[in-house]
C-alpha cells in the first residue's frame, strides 16, 4: 500500500482535486440550474443582451419616426389650412375690388339702365390674321349667353360673347371681323355701323361705316353704342375717331376708330348678362 501510494500518490491527489472541483461546481450549479441549462444560458446571455439592446434601439427609432410622421402630418395640415386661409384672403380681396368696381358703375345704372353684371377673368387672349378674341372663366352655369356685351371697368366696350361653354366663354373683341354693332358719334349724333375690318384688325382698329357723305366728324370724337334694336345697351364707349375717309362710291364716308379698351392690358372684365331700361 505504501509502495502504491508512493508510486501513484500524486495522481490520486490530482484526481481528488478534480473530483472536489467538479463536486463544488455541481453544488453551485445545483443551487441555480442544471449544468446544461446554465451552460446554455451562459452562452446565450451575450446574445440576449445584444438582442435587448437592438430591440431597445429599434423601439426608440420606431417611436422617433412615429413622432416625426405625426409632426409631418400636423405640419401638412397646418400648411393646408394656411393655404386655405390665404386663398380665402385673396378671394375676399378680389370680392372687395369687384364690389368697388361694381359700385363705381352704379352711376351708369342709375342714369339709363339696370344692368346685371358678371365679373370674369381673362384666361386667354388670341390674336391672329383672322380673329381677335378673349377667353373668359364664366359660362352657362353663371348665366352667360351668346350675344352678351363685355365691358371694362371703365365702361369701355370690349366685345361680344360669341361662344359659351359650361364654365367658359369666347368673346370677339370690337376689332374682330365678325363683330358688328350699331354705333353713334356722341357729339354729332351721326349713326353708323361699327365693325371689324381685315386690313385694320392687325393695327387694333375698326371701321365706322355708312356715315353720311357730308358728316363733320373730327379726330377724337367719341363713338358709343347706339342701342338701336335693343340688342345692346346704348352709350357703351366703343372708341374715338382717328380719321374719316370717303368710300369708293363717294356717296358715304367711313371712319377709322381707335378702341377705348386696351385688350392687352385687361385682366378682368364684366359681362352684361341683362339690362333693363329705367323709365
Amino acid at each position: 500500500m505504501k509502495k502504491f501510494l508512493k508510486d501513484h500518490g500524486i495522481w490520486i491527489l490530482f484526481a481528488a482535486a478534480v473530483i472536489s472541483v467538479a463536486l463544488a461546481a455541481m453544488s453551485f450549479f445545483s443551487n441555480t440550474s442544471s449544468p446544461l441549462a446554465n451552460l446554455a444560458g451562459t452562452l446565450a446571455s451575450p446574445f440576449r443582451s445584444a438582442y435587448t439592446s437592438v430591440a431597445s434601439w429599434f423601439n426608440e427609432k420606431q417611436a422617433y419616426f412615429k413622432d416625426v410622421q405625426a409632426l409631418e402630418a400636423e405640419n401638412e395640415a397646418l400648411r393646408k389650412r394656411n393655404a386655405e386661409l390665404e386663398a380665402a384672403a385673396r378671394q375676399a380681396e378680389k370680392d372687395s375690388q369687384e364690389n368697388k368696381l361694381l359700385r363705381e358703375r352704379l352711376n351708369l345704372r342709375e342714369q339709363k339702365y339696370e344692368l346685371e353684371l358678371e365679373a370674369a377673368i381673362i384666361t386667354e387672349h388670341t390674336v391672329t390674321n383672322w380673329t381677335s378674341s378673349l377667353t373668359l372663366d364664366r359660362g352657362t352655369v353663371h348665366g352667360v349667353e351668346t350675344g352678351d356685351c363685355v365691358v371694362s371697368s371703365t365702361n369701355d366696350l370690349v366685345g361680344i360673347v360669341s361662344e359659351v361653354g359650361t364654365n367658359w366663354c369666347r368673346v370677339l373683341t370690337v376689332v374682330d371681323t365678325d363683330t358688328s354693332l350699331g354705333a353713334q358719334v356722341f357729339r354729332t349724333k351721326d349713326l353708323g355701323l361699327a365693325q371689324g375690318d381685315f386690313s385694320l384688325m392687325e393695327e387694333a382698329r375698326l371701321r365706322l361705316d355708312y356715315l353720311p357723305a357730308d358728316c363733320q366728324l373730327l379726330g377724337g370724337d367719341l363713338v358709343v353704342t347706339s342701342g338701336l334694336g335693343g340688342y345692346y345697351p346704348s352709350d357703351l364707349v366703343i372708341g374715338t375717331i382717328e380719321e374719316v375717309q370717303k368710300d369708293e362710291s363717294g356717296a358715304a364716308s367711313y371712319a377709322v376708330i381707335v378702341p377705348a379698351a386696351d385688350f392687352d392690358a385687361l385682366s378682368e372684365v364684366f359681362i352684361i348678362k341683362s339690362f333693363d331700361i329705367v323709365t
